[in-house]
Parts: structure tokens; sequence; C-alpha cells
């Protein structure tokens, strides 16, 4: 039985998967991995199902042990790999054998980086999904030094590439497509030009939640308070100081400020990468 010993956690390590899926009703979000493409990737790697969960590593500092022979994956924000001291690639199949370290430094760019595990994560689902939760506090316990996380059943494919070469930067300013609404018409006709002229810088104050954005005020034309409505991941909400914050995978369920624009699906993965200082610009896309 292959399992992954965590000796050290960084700033934040969860397990995620593809979701939480039909309980929006009930104010319970989706969210799941941040960056679903490097996520999908980690697992496509091992001939995993592609939402079998895995480890969301932020800004790197896993370190790991492995009890009885492993096969991982590892995708995402680029970051120094070592096993037992010697330097692994990213976006490889990695045979790890019993006793194994596997180590993750600080990514040079990006912000997550997603270990998966050949047969999946094993955790106790909730509500369908294994993955955490950090708003509602749902989902696995974020991970801790001394957890123990077995694998799943391996699949009786084995991996059919041992490498995925992938020339995916990120860079320092990152152009999203949103599209305007639903409550575009809440602000003076200037704020979507000073939205779609204006470069947007991603601060500290940015998580799995969302990311507050930092640039030239938003200036709304209603003053009112707006009833209690839906908010989806990449929505552009807007509150009364004018600057945005962009809703992340483990955004709220409802919001009460107006959402200028959404982000297209597309691109919610890279904004998920964005470190803070990342300028942000947007261009105007279609529904």
């Amino acid at each position: 039985m292959s399992a992954l010993e965590l000796l050290s956690t960084g700033v934040l390590t969860t397990v995620q998967d593809s979701g939480r899926f039909g309980y929006a009703a009930l104010g319970v979000g989706r969210s799941g991995a941040a960056d679903a493409g490097s996520f999908s990737l980690a697992n496509r790697l091992l001939a995993n199902n592609e939402a079998s969960p895995a480890l969301e590593v932020t800004l790197g500092g896993l370190r790991a042990r492995v009890r009885g022979a492993a096969t991982v994956a590892v995708t995402g924000a680029p970051c120094p790999i070592t096993v037992d001291g010697r330097s692994a690639a990213m976006n490889t199949v990695l045979h790890l054998p019993d006793g194994a370290e596997l180590a993750l430094g600080v990514p040079a760019s990006g912000v997550r980086t997603y270990v998966a595990l050949r047969g999946g994560v094993t955790v106790d689902p909730v509500l369908g999904s294994c993955s955490t939760d950090t708003l509602a506090g749902l989902g696995p316990s974020v991970c801790a030094p001394g957890t123990v996380l077995p694998a799943g059943s391996p699949p009786r494919e084995f991996p059919v590439t041992d490498t995925a070469p992938r020339a995916r930067a990120f860079p320092e300013e990152l152009t999203l497509t949103v599209v305007p609404g639903p409550r575009d018409d809440w602000f003076r006709p200037t704020a979507m030009e000073t939205l779609f002229g204006h470069a947007y810088e991603v601060t500290e104050r940015s998580d799995r939640i969302g990311m507050r954005l930092s640039g030239p005020p938003l200036p709304r034309s209603r003053e009112e308070e707006l009833p209690t409505e839906g908010m989806v991941a990449g929505a552009l909400q807007v509150p009364p100081e004018g600057e945005p914050v962009l809703f992340l995978a483990d955004h709220p369920v409802t919001g009460g400020y107006p959402v200028i624009a959404v982000t297209v699906a597309s691109d919610v993965a890279h904004a998920a990468q964005a470190r803070p200082g990342t300028r942000l610009r947007f261009r105007k896309g279609t529904a």
C-alpha cells in the first residue's frame, strides 16, 4: 500500500479534487482545484481519473516521505523538486521507492503546485467531494505535518507517457478576458473604460477565496444596497471603496456587492496562479 507521510506543509497544503457539485442552493460552493488545468494534467500523467484527489501546495514548502513505493506527478507553478536530495523534473512521472523523501521548493513563478499520487489520495469525501473548502470549512482538514495520505487502488492502465513538455509561464502581467455584467449598469460609463484601460495589481490580501486588487476605483452610479445574489468563480465584485475583488475556487455562494464583469472560465485558472504583485489587465469578451 502506497502512502505519503507529510513532514512539512508550507504556507498551505490542501486536498483538492474537481469540486463539490449540486449544493449551491443549500449555500455550499463548488471549491475544488484552483488551477483546474494543472490539477487535471497531474492526474492524466498517472493514468488516474482526472478528478482524483491530489495535493494543492501554495508557494512550495512541502516535504513528504513515501511509505511503500509510490508513483507521483508534480505540475502547476514551477518549483524546485528533489527526491532524497536529488533534483527531479516537473510534469513527469516520478517513481519513488519506499522511504524516499519528496521536497518542493518555492516556485519561481505562479502560486499553486499540484502533487498527484497514482491511485489518487484517499480521504473521506464530504457531500460527494474530497476538496477542502477553506471558506466553508468543509471537506478534509487542512494538511498538517504528520498527516498520512494513503493512495487508492491504482488504475489498470499504466501512464502512456513519462513527461508532458509544457511551456507554462506565469508572467508578471496577465491579461484576462471578462464578460461585462450582470451589474455593469450599477456603474458609471467611465467605470468600464477604467477597467479595460488600466492595470490592477494583485495584493497580499489574496487566497483561495479571492484576490483583492489594487488600482483605479470603479465608480458606481447607484448607491443603494443590492439584494444578495448568486456568485461564481471569476466574478469581479466591487465593494464600496471601488477596488475589485476577483473570486476564486472557495468564493462565497452569494454576495451583496455588484459584479461589474465575470472572467471567462478558461482564464480563472490563470488568475489563480497570479501571485501578489502581478499586474492584471482585462479585455472585453462575449458571453
